[in-house]
């Protein structure tokens, strides 16, 4: 090694005792190849077992996950002639964001494997294939047919005074 470097492709000076300290330490790195080589494959291979160990973590959390998920799905079956609503999921951005996006109820006409139904609405003649996760049962009809209507007037509570 000589005194003198670049730096920034500009010559400068070393001083000796520093550029007898860096060989010395480059020296000492470099002597013992094969026990370096075979340490590095140790590592390696610890590193692929760790790696492993991740992949089969990750396998487990992912079944766990799924389990809790599943709990919570509800299951909706549907027979034909049943009244549904449908979720209308057409992005509206500003006019009328309190409405409901269920659509008015729909007659479950057919029901295919893979939860696929097919529906038709009460107006018209066509037929429309949906997803099942789209529908949820309408109550609507049911309940009007079996009971009476009742209106509750809020009025003010009667006073001491009176």
């Amino acid at each position: 090694m000589s005194p003198f470097c670049q730096v920034y492709g500009k010559a400068c000076h070393l001083p000796v005792e520093v550029e007898h300290n860096a060989f010395y330490a480059v020296k000492e790195c470099n002597m013992e190849f094969e026990k370096a080589g075979a340490e590095r494959k140790l590592q390696l291979q610890e590193l692929g077992n760790i790696r492993l160990e991740a992949y089969e973590n990750f396998r487990l959390y992912k079944e766990k996950v799924k389990v809790v998920h599943d709990k919570h799905i509800k299951r909706r079956e549907f027979q034909p002639g049943d009244l549904v609503l449908l979720y209308n999921s057409r992005l509206r951005l500003m006019p009328r964001k309190l409405r409901s996006r269920w659509d008015c109820p729909y007659r479950v006409e057919k029901a295919e494997p893979y939860r696929v139904f097919h529906l038709s609405h009460p107006s018209s003649s066509k037929f429309i294939k949906v997803n099942g996760h789209r529908l949820k049962l309408y109550h609507g009809k049911k309940m009007q047919k079996n009971k009476e209507l009742e209106i509750f007037l809020l009025e003010d509570p009667p006073t001491a005074g009176n």
